[in-house]
């Protein structure tokens, strides 16, 4: 059994002291942030274990692995606004990776922008997906991404934007056109902020597309 004491997130990294079996085995770092990749790490040194591989090689695999596309990814940063993507698409993710960015940017002003994907999980799961988005400050919706299914009369975007509001959140935006959100999100945006693109669409343009806009802004 594996337990992790003296717990460390910032926004770049993540730290603890491992025991196993009750005995300490040494600091495990991560190079990235959020307490769900913390349990992810945690998960596989077990593994690792018990395939025999020794601690020292576990520690040093961890410290170097940089994560993975569209998960918690850094996308990059331009006038102070970082810019994080994720594939959640479904409420349970879209609140775990929302309160990791919580805990790593305890003072910035969280920006979700969201991107439903599929109309018959909008339908079903429209109250929890506002509950969910309702963790952020600012939560910025798109039309649904129908992949393989044909669109259901009177499912929106829109449908998640109202369940946001009606789970409290205050500055919710629509715009269902996702080539239109970089200028409005740039415009929306300012120094300290972090936005965090989110859906398993085509919103993974998005968070280069803003940062274009964003430098070209500072250049004009």
């Amino acid at each position: 059994m594996l337990r992790a004491t003296d717990v460390s997130v910032t926004a770049t990294s993540t730290r603890c002291v491992v025991y196993e079996e009750g005995l300490g085995v040494g600091e495990l770092e991560l190079a990235m942030g959020g307490r769900h990749n913390l349990l992810n790490a945690l998960g596989a040194a077990a593994a690792a274990r018990a395939l025999g591989a020794d601690w020292s090689s576990i520690h040093a695999a961890l410290k170097d692995f940089g994560g993975i596309a569209r998960r918690f990814e850094r996308v990059g940063e331009a006038e102070g606004i970082v810019v994080l993507d994720d594939y959640a698409h479904h409420p349970t993710e879209i609140t775990a990776v929302l309160t990791a960015a919580r805990a790593m940017f305890e003072d910035a002003r969280l920006v979700a922008v969201f991107q439903p994907h599929l109309y018959s999980r909008t339908r079903d799961f429209g109250r929890e997906f506002g509950q969910a988005l309702g963790l952020a400050d600012s939560v910025w919706v798109t039309d649904i991404f129908p992949a393989r299914e044909a669109p259901i009369p009177g499912v929106t975007g829109e449908l998640v934007v109202d369940a946001t509001r009606a789970a409290g959140a205050r500055d919710v935006h629509y715009e269902p056109n996702l080539e239109d959100l970089p200028e409005a999100l740039a415009d929306h945006l300012k120094p300290g902020d972090v936005v965090i693109t989110l859906g398993a669409g085509s919103v993974e343009v998005l968070g280069r597309a803003l940062l274009d806009v964003l430098e070209t802004k500072v250049h004009a």
